[in-house]
């Protein structure tokens, strides 16, 4: 036992010294605070050509088989929301402006989004049409997948497996594989007390921080709670929230709607600079 607890804790200290404690973005009006575990074998710079890689493929699939942008008017409004959400980017880091960013739209009937590392959008058509989202409401899932990037979600959770990754290879090779088979419970245990939560982690994260992105682009926040409420109906019957790596739509409606007034004054100012919609 004692061989075991050395081991385990030289092999934590090995993960934990490759580690930084960083904030990839500035703090806004809904006061994102929460310090990140970023691993220095997994870098910004190589997230992002992961990203560009794999938006690329998709892309490139997507136009091959004749589904990206073939809506004309639905790719034009989403880059339109698009265009002004960008620019508020800025508020929490900068060096977004900077992003190559790309937003495209390929037809499918799958109710999702996504913004990779370094500003890279997609949007499934069948999440706008099966919802019929309004922009308002457009604005604040793309704000939310804004978020995701801003944050270096990807990264954060790349870091966290390849930290858990040399932890659990330490431990065999001094251990001599003696404890794998209790390495390998420990894995799955980790799966469902650790890194599923921290999922829920980001997600709420990027709800919060997409709500303040969406407000100072003139976008109404109460358009997440309408959101969340269609995403809850079109949702009926899907993985409890303990086994989930996203919170439940009623702890999401329920937070943001405690975050709205933190927004509203961005919102009314952002009004008289876009118009109300």
């Amino acid at each position: 036992m004692k061989r075991s607890l050395t081991a385990l804790a030289i092999a934590a200290a090995i993960a934990l010294g490759g580690c930084q404690q960083v904030s990839t973005t500035g703090t806004g009006a809904t006061n994102i605070t929460r310090k990140q575990s970023m691993s220095m074998l997994v870098s910004e710079k190589d997230v992002e050509q992961m990203s560009a890689q794999a938006y690329n493929e998709t892309l490139g699939k997507a136009k091959g088989s004749g589904k990206l942008n073939t809506d004309a008017a639905m790719t034009r409004r989403v880059r339109s929301i698009a265009d002004r959400l960008i620019p508020q980017t800025a508020v929490f880091r900068p060096d977004a402006l900077n992003w190559k960013w790309e937003v495209n739209v390929e037809q499918s009937k799958e109710l999702n989004a996504y913004c990779m590392a370094g500003g890279k959008i997609m949007f499934y058509s069948g999440i706008i049409t099966e919802l019929k989202l309004s922009d308002d409401e457009i604005a604040q899932i793309m704000g939310h997948e804004i978020a995701h990037a801003l944050r270096e979600h990807a990264r954060e959770r790349m870091s966290s497996e390849a930290n858990k990754q040399i932890a659990i290879q330490g431990i065999s090779i001094l251990t001599g594989g003696k404890y794998d088979a209790l390495l390998g419970m420990g894995d799955q245990l980790i799966a469902v007390g650790y890194t599923l939560p921290n999922s829920r982690e980001h997600e709420s994260e990027a709800d919060v921080m997409g709500l303040e992105l969406a407000a100072r682009a003139g976008y109404n926040p109460q358009a997440a709670v309408t959101l969340w409420q269609k995403m809850a109906a079109a949702s009926q019957g899907g993985s409890p929230e303990f086994l989930s790596t996203h919170p439940s739509s009623s702890t999401r409606i329920r937070d943001l709607q405690a975050q709205i007034p933190k927004v509203e004054p961005l919102y009314e100012a952002a009004v008289k600079q876009y118009g109300k919609r």
